[in-house]
């Protein structure tokens, strides 16, 4: 895991290589170095995974080309026995793999990989340069050009030293962070800076020409319509997805919630890796009693009793008001889930304790059918046809329930009254209010300067990747959904962001090729049958868990959000959130801001979320608009 860089027609190129490795050293502090020629100059950063030895550190050479990568492809070991015999070696590297592969195949090299990746390989002869980024987004890649030149990082704020950088905002990319609380596709912050959309890859000539191609997609196909065979299936790709995302020359750990998703992926890893260690978040009993927060612990506790865990606990105790702007300047957009925090926290503690791998259960949910808002959906689908006096009813009761009452939290309410926003709206349209922040009109309402069309935007792109598959399959038209909305924008983004500015890569098993292929195959009566969310992923992990553990009730990976905004940060909300400030802003319309903040200390209204992402958004403002870059010491 690492962090790249490259920059084309710059004349102070070299420069800003130097700098990039700067920037982006927590990617990768075991060693930094550059490469360059009159045309472009490569910066890279390496977190040492496999093959530690100075030998496959990087910038790489080999014959005409030079290559910068991000990333582990886990049958690389396979790719050179297999397509790459009679090649000689000089490093046991995937780097190396992937670069004989791209010599030997070009692009088509791309279909081979199982992993996640960023990488931009140079041809110096032909002056080509080709970036790729991974089928699912896992590793980042931003770019952007200028009058000057062409420039792409792993990281946005790198790019804030390209010496004519634009950063004009992108009022579509506003608009859609403060309804998400993230930025779906390839857009950013700025008008003319983009993210590499997930299965694509670059040309860039010698001419400085960009042409971007997609290299691969998700078919929709049936694979049975057995469960047994179903269930066979699906157990022997995630067992072997688990056993390939082990490979590594350092020891890998398991983030361990107790859940189904985090357990299954444990338990399979401790078969291969018996000296596996996990690490499992802890509450704060005070932010327990705002939030209503589920325990993990004693779930995790009894999985790593039962299977004899290197069992390790972090308690989530953060002092919020230091270690905000530091969370919003490692995840590079104004990102308004605090997960990232609970992240970033559990991998500065694994650092400390010299751990460089972790695997994580992160995309079970999406591909699986496992959110809440998901099973909503399916109940909305049956509140549409109740009789209208006793919905009318229904709706004046959920309408006067408190959230909140003497600094205790309702989670029961919280869920109707978000409920109620959605159910009686179409499916395609339920769905996206499911996980939005603010209805069409509160969101146009929020944004000053009649913005009215970037708002609509929002509801013609998630309707154009609702309606992309799957339309005779409304669970897994979902999971599409969520897979290409939620789990690229938000979870993955900030998993990445978090865990490497504390130089932890984090591995995700069900973010694999295979096993979304194999998953997305699975007919949605598969994945909800019985009133049972993620049915086959629970018994295809019967094989190895407890039922305590596969049939225990979900908890979120969340933070004490609504306690945090209603103590920690009750003063750095009337600071930076003041009147005077969002007048000065510009973009917010300060009186919605302020009925915002009232009712939720109030406790009518649950505006934690929507408070957390204006501050976020305003610190945001602060560290990559208001500041001079290069900035950084």
């Amino acid at each position: 895991m690492c962090g790249i860089a490259g920059f084309i027609g710059y004349n102070n190129k070299n420069l800003l290589a130097e700098q990039a490795n700067i920037i982006q050293k927590h990617r990768g502090p075991d060693n930094q170095s550059v490469w360059y020629d009159e045309y472009i100059s490569l910066a890279h950063q390496r977190l040492s995974i496999i093959d530690l030895s100075e030998a496959a550190n990087q910038p790489m050479q080999k014959s005409d080309f030079v290559i910068i990568f991000n990333g582990e492809i886990y049958n690389f070991k396979e790719l050179r026995s297999t397509h790459l015999n009679g090649v000689s070696y000089t490093t046991q590297s995937d780097t190396e793999v992937v670069l004989d592969m791209l010599i030997k195949y070009g692009e088509k090299c791309l279909d081979f990989f199982i992993g996640m990746f960023a990488f931009a390989v140079y041809n110096k002869s032909s002056h080509e340069v080709f970036p790729a980024r991974d089928h699912f987004g896992i590793k980042p890649l931003f770019y952007t050009s200028t009058e000057q030149g062409f420039a792409f990082a792993s990281e946005l704020k790198t790019l804030l030293i390209v010496p004519d950088f634009n950063r004009t905002i992108n009022i579509k990319s506003l608009t859609a962070c403060l309804n998400y609380l993230w930025i779906p596709g390839n857009n950013t912050m700025f008008e003319n800076c983009f993210k590499l959309p997930p299965s694509h890859y670059l040309k860039i000539d010698a001419n400085n020409h960009l042409e971007i191609h997609k290299y691969w997609e998700l078919k929709e196909s049936i694979i049975s319509e057995k469960e047994d065979v179903l269930i066979k299936q699906l157990g022997k790709v995630i067992d072997e997805s688990i056993k390939r995302h082990l490979i590594a020359d350092v020891p890998v750990s398991s983030f361990l919630s107790g859940g189904l998703d985090s357990s299954l992926i444990s338990v399979v890893a401790k078969k291969y890796n018996p000296n596996l260690s996990t690490y499992t978040i802890a509450t704060a009993n005070k932010d327990k009693r705002i939030e209503r927060m589920p325990s993990d612990e004693k779930f995790a506790k009894f999985l790593s009793g039962k299977f004899n865990f290197d069992y390790n606990e972090i308690l989530i105790d953060a002092d919020i008001i230091k270690i905000l702007p530091l969370i919003v300047k490692s995840l590079d957009e104004p990102i308004g889930d605090p997960a990232a925090i609970n992240t970033f926290l559990m991998c500065s503690a694994l650092k400390a304790k010299g751990v460089k791998v972790v695997l994580s259960g992160m995309g079970a949910d999406e591909v699986f059918f496992g959110y809440r808002k998901m099973k909503a959906l399916l109940i909305a689908k049956k509140y549409k046809n109740y009789p209208g006096f006793i919905k009318m009813i229904l709706e004046l009761v959920v309408a006067h329930l408190p959230v909140r009452i003497l600094g205790k939290g309702f989670r029961l309410s919280r869920w109707s009254k978000k409920f109620i926003s959605f159910a009686n709206l179409p499916f395609d349209e339920a769905y996206r209010m499911s996980y939005s922040y603010y209805s069409h009109e509160e969101l146009k309402k929020l944004l000053n300067n009649n913005h009215d069309d970037k708002v609509d935007n929002l509801i013609i792109d998630h309707a154009r990747i609702f309606n992309e598959k799957y339309q005779k399959d409304i669970i897994n038209q979902m999971c599409y959904t969520d897979i290409n909305m939620f789990m690229v924008g938000l979870n993955l983004t900030y998993t990445d962001r978090s865990s490497m500015a504390a130089s932890v890569e984090v591995r995700v098993p069900y973010i694999d090729k295979d096993v979304i292929s194999t998953g997305m195959g699975i007919p949605g009566e598969f994945k909800f049958r019985n009133k049972e969310s993620k049915y086959i992923l629970k018994k295809a992990a019967r094989k190895y868990l407890p039922d305590k553990i596969i049939y225990r009730p979900k908890a979120s990976f969340g933070a004490p959000i609504r306690s945090w905004i209603s103590n920690d940060l009750k003063d750095y909300v009337d600071d930076l959130l003041s009147m005077e400030n969002i007048k000065k802003r510009g973009y917010l319309n300060a009186d919605y801001v302020k009925d915002i903040i009232e009712k939720d200390r109030a406790g009518k209204e649950d505006n934690a979320y929507r408070i957390y992402q204006l501050l976020t958004l305003e610190l945001w403002f602060r560290e990559f608009v208001d500041k001079t870059y290069p900035c950084y010491n």
